[in-house]
């Protein structure tokens, strides 16, 4: 970090507004030349606004850009990325149907001679130099297509792609929002390293540890105005909360007052194909007990996905068992379980949890349709459902307030805190939340998971998905760990620690008491066999 030459941008007195809204408020912000600045606020803080304005997507209505000490007027992204300004966005941009090679240069193409045609032998020298640089795997598939990346690696192109655009200062927002705990470790690893060779990076998080653990500075926004700008050696965790919601937040496990109850949720011998027709999940046995919250923990892609669309009703059945309070619903469809009582808080809120074109009245109306009284026979209600949007909105404190306003001018944490609040209002037996707090912000996360144990003490039967272990320990009352396809083990909360839980997500069993090393899962056989017996683990299924 070079503090002594002119900082690698300098924003002064940045305002944005959308008509009446001001979602940027005069904000001074500044990034010091080979250093990691992360901005943090909550969701509808202002932050990608602001990041936006500096990217050229959007024109501010007053204040400065400087970048290397010059003011700049950015007209578009294109005089942005000129400037050597490269930002990877929280929804990767990314065409794909496109192989690896062809995103990385659109538009940025090399030419060879005077007719235009491109050089791909020194695109493909350029890129392969930035990944042998900066220890990328990228250069390995040129020729695949981006749909059939995972999200880590789609992400390592996109930040291929704006190095190879000549970036010199790279914006990323919400960068780890997606990932898996073992892609963030590596995605920290790159910053490090584009840090060390000069780049500079604003870092855009509601992940408070993240900040502190690879920023120097943090710059906390609220309500579009900046709060103020902290050394982050010199802050903890508790302190930027306060900053972001202004009053303390709750950071530690909820001790419960109530013991579980009767089972209402069983799978029995799960098994299920994945959309290539390959077994995902092994013979899967769990129970969900009235007042219980299960959390599955697991690296993303060992079935996790396909035992909650099992469960859900969105996917068949290949073998097994699904029963809710005793009765058999394992070929039921969806709305039939929505009907039984089986709520449903999907991973992708944008693509699988709203319809974001249409106004948060229709938004509530959906699983709600064939419902009283919503419904009455054909004909729809739409008073009740606007009542119930507008109960929502108000017992979830979704922003802005309006009924009518589109799911998709709403910020993900709004977005999500309206899900959630729409799927209780179903009146359900079970809850099941996949990645409830994902890309959203503290205060939104500590609602969610205040409800969440909330309804758990009223009697709710819930499973938790995530990839967050913070979040399973917080939440759950037992955990279980998927590797490929199966349980490894399920164990208590407070039995084991983030780094054992990353050790069974990783298929090592834990050392037993009897002192035996950690073995990996396919050495031992099946996980939910004899060899993992419930009198083995000592926790009951």
């Amino acid at each position: 970090m070079t503090r002594d030459a002119p900082p690698a941008v300098r924003l002064e007195g940045i305002t944005k507004r959308f008509g009446d809204v001001v979602a940027n408020d005069t904000v001074d912000f500044t990034l010091e030349k080979g250093s990691i600045h992360a901005l943090i606020g909550e969701n509808g803080s202002g932050k990608t606004t602001l990041m936006s304005v500096l990217y050229g997507l959007y024109d501010q209505n007053e204040g400065e850009i400087y970048v290397d000490g010059q003011e700049r007027e950015f007209d578009s992204p294109r005089d942005a990325m000129d400037a050597g300004i490269g930002m990877i966005h929280q929804h990767f941009q990314l065409v794909k149907p496109m192989t690896v090679l062809q995103n990385i240069v659109l538009g940025h193409e090399l030419t060879e001679n005077r007719f235009g045609q491109i050089d791909g032998a020194a695109a493909r020298d350029e890129i392969e130099a930035i990944c042998s640089q900066y220890d990328f795997d990228v250069d390995q598939y040129l020729e695949t297509p981006i749909e059939e990346l995972d999200l880590g690696a789609q992400q390592r192109v996109e930040i291929v792609k704006s190095l190879y655009r000549g970036a010199e200062v790279l914006i990323l927002d919400e960068p780890t929002a997606v990932l898996t705990p073992q892609e963030v470790e590596s995605l920290m690893d790159v910053m490090d390293d584009l840090r060390a060779n000069g780049h500079s990076l604003i870092f855009i998080s509601h992940k408070l540890d993240e900040a502190l653990s690879i920023a120097e500075d943090i710059t906390v926004l609220r309500d579009g105005e900046a709060i103020g700008t902290v050394d982050a050696a010199e802050t903890t965790e508790q302190d930027l909360a306060r900053m972001m919601v202004g009053r303390e937040i709750l950071f530690d496990r909820l001790e419960r007052e109530t013991e579980p109850g009767e089972p209402v949720l069983e799978v029995e011998r799960l098994r299920m194909r994945g959309d290539r027709g390959r077994e995902q999940v092994d013979g899967v046995d769990l129970t969900v007990r009235e007042g219980e919250i299960l959390g599955i923990a697991g690296v993303q892609g060992n079935g996790q996905r396909e035992l909650i669309e099992g469960i859900t009703g969105l996917r068949s059945v290949a073998d097994g068992a699904v029963r809710l309070r005793g009765r058999e619903i394992t070929d039921a469809s969806r709305r039939r379980r929505i009907e039984a009582g089986i709520a449903y808080i999907p991973e992708n809120r944008q693509t699988e949890g709203l319809v974001q074109g249409d106004s948060l009245v229709r938004n509530a109306l959906l699983g709600n349709q064939t419902i009283e009284p919503y419904a009455n026979g054909s004909l729809l209600d739409w008073g009740a459902v606007r009542e119930h949007a507008n109960d929502v909105i108000t017992e979830f404190d979704v922003q802005p307030p309006d009924p009518e306003t589109t799911a998709s001018s709403l910020s993900g944490g709004n977005q999500q805190k309206f899900i959630v609040g729409r799927e209780i209002g179903h009146d359900p037996d079970v809850i099941v939340a996949s990645h409830p707090t994902r890309g959203v912000d503290i205060g939104s996360i500590e609602f969610i998971h205040n409800r969440l144990i909330e309804l758990r003490d009223e009697g709710l039967a819930i499973v938790v998905v995530s990839s967050k272990l913070e979040e399973i320990q917080k939440l759950a009352d037992r955990i279980a760990v998927m590797y490929e396809g199966a349980f490894i083990d399920i164990v208590g909360p407070d039995t084991v620690s983030e780094e054992e839980l990353g050790l069974l997500m990783a298929g090592h069993r834990l050392e037993s008491a009897a002192g035996e090393a950690e073995t990996p899962i396919d050495e031992q056989g099946d996980a939910n066999g004899a060899e993992s017996s419930e009198s083995d683990r000592g926790v009951q299924t």
